[in-house]
């Protein structure tokens, strides 16, 4: 996707120096483009943590990157297996809610197993981390595709007046190294000609929709509204949401759905006011290993001062400021889930399915030969 007119992954390998992952900083980001480098595993493990990198695909590939890098760590001294895999769960610990961090890392111990030396393992770890990233941009443009097929009915139906796009947090480019997820089947439909218009949630207490996917929109001339997170409701009731598009940071094998905090109301809303609640998502966020979402995905919590302060940009720098007493007791919930009555569908790299154990298999069913 593009940033002025240059195009840009969210992770890369740097041309110059093959030992360093190159990122786009999040945390500056509307405010200031900056690319960071990653030289170690602790590097990558920061940088997942304090959401220098954010969104599931993303942080899938970084750690894969970031198994890459531990490669490079060994020398003579070093026991090669014990080395990686306590690079893997260092890895692993550091976000819990998103599966594609877990699986990518796998995915990469999984191709070193018959490696030894120490050339061979970093060179099959690069290839490794290259195809996950291949892989999930290419997922996301055939969720496009497929996506795009909605856009396409509903401009149909409204005789081309703009199709209304409400969306939660940001799953865009930014978080998924190209296209996106949610954002995929919009750029193809804006591509297109198709008038497309995105209501983007503020998604408190990070603010990544106002931040990011605000940021990536208007970079790629796509009209967009920012709105506070509460308004959803009201604008489903007025009939200005034709289609609520949403991410997934982990989705159960029956359906349920873990994203930001914030999108189980508007699978509610959406419910109520009977609008389609689409969930756009790779095979690699779905867990075929568990059934319940509520019971079984681990919600992250984290730092309060997320809650209890909101960080902008003022007199040229970015600023932290407090919004409430300075003995306020802040809870912060990363995630929330969404069960799977309440979803309309499931868009993903191989098609459009329900939210349902049945048809979640069938599609995937090479998952489980």
């Amino acid at each position: 996707m593009k940033i002025g007119n240059q195009n840009y992954q969210s992770i890369w390998i740097d041309e110059s120096d093959p030992a360093v992952v190159r990122v786009i900083d999040q945390q500056k980001l509307p405010f200031f483009f900056e690319i960071k480098d990653l030289r170690s595993v602790d590097d990558v493990f920061n940088a997942i943590e304090n959401m220098t990198v954010r969104g599931a695909p993303l942080i899938g590939a970084a750690g894969a990157f970031g198994i890459y890098l531990a490669t490079l760590e060994i020398n003579s001294q070093t026991n090669i297996r014990e080395h990686l895999s306590n690079a893997a769960r260092y890895l692993i610990s550091c976000r819990p809610t998103a599966v594609n961090l877990s699986w990518a890392v796998n995915y990469v111990i999984g191709k070193l197993k018959n490696e030894q030396s120490s050339t061979s393992l970093t060179k099959t770890a690069l290839d490794a981390a290259i195809e996950i990233c291949e892989m999930e941009k290419e997922n996301c443009r055939q969720i496009g595709k497929h996506g795009l097929k909605l856009i396409e009915a509903i401009s149909k139906k409204k005789k081309g007046s703009p199709v209304n796009i409400l969306t939660h947090c940001n799953a865009g480019w930014l978080a998924c190294i190209d296209y996106g997820t949610v954002t995929a089947p919009i750029y193809l439909a804006h591509e297109k000609g198709i008038p497309v218009h995105v209501w983007v949630d503020e998604t408190r207490p990070r603010n990544q929709g106002a931040k990011l996917t605000t940021y990536e929109l208007g970079q790629n001339g796509i009209p967009h509204t920012l709105i506070p997170d509460n308004s959803g409701g009201h604008l489903m009731q007025q009939k200005h949401v034709d289609i609520v598009i949403v991410g997934s940071d982990r989705t159960t094998r029956t359906g349920d759905v873990a994203n930001k905090i914030g999108t189980y109301l508007k699978a509610l809303a959406a419910f109520d006011n009977k609008i389609p609640f689409y969930c756009a998502l790779p095979s690699s966020s779905i867990d075929f290993n568990i059934s319940d979402g509520v019971k079984e995905i681990i919600i992250e919590e984290r730092d309060p001062d997320e809650v209890t302060n909101v960080t902008g940009f003022s007199e040229g720098k970015i600023q932290s400021v407090r919004i409430c007493p300075d003995d306020t007791v802040a809870a912060n919930y990363g995630f929330d889930i969404t069960p799977a009555r309440l979803i309309t569908g499931l868009i993903t790299e191989k098609g459009i399915c329900r939210a349902t154990e049945k048809d979640i298999i069938e599609m995937f069913s090479y998952k489980f030969n």
